[in-house]
């Protein structure tokens, strides 16, 4: 289990309720990603995020684990009306 000590300075934070395994899979991706993410012992996940690319990562990565098979299928058709 990865432990970080630090504290994050927050500018500003969003809180979503995801299961302890989508958390982990997220957090794994995001280092993937080389955006800097820790779960503290409480077992939220915490995200630095220092640009726009890496906020759009950050929610394209927690939708595809949270959201719905017909929230991603929405998601995916706007996208589609849209560029055409």
């Amino acid at each position: 289990m990865f432990q970080h000590t630090r504290s994050p300075s927050i500018t500003a934070a969003q809180v979503i309720n995801i299961s302890r395994t989508d958390r982990w899979r997220i957090y794994h991706r995001l280092q993937e990603l080389r955006i800097p993410a820790w779960c503290p012992e409480d077992g939220s996940l915490w995200v630095e995020v220092d640009d726009a690319i890496a906020a759009f990562l950050v929610r394209s990565t927690v939708q595809q684990f949270a959201a719905s098979r017909s929230e991603l299928l929405g998601w995916l058709e706007r996208c589609w009306i849209e560029s055409v």
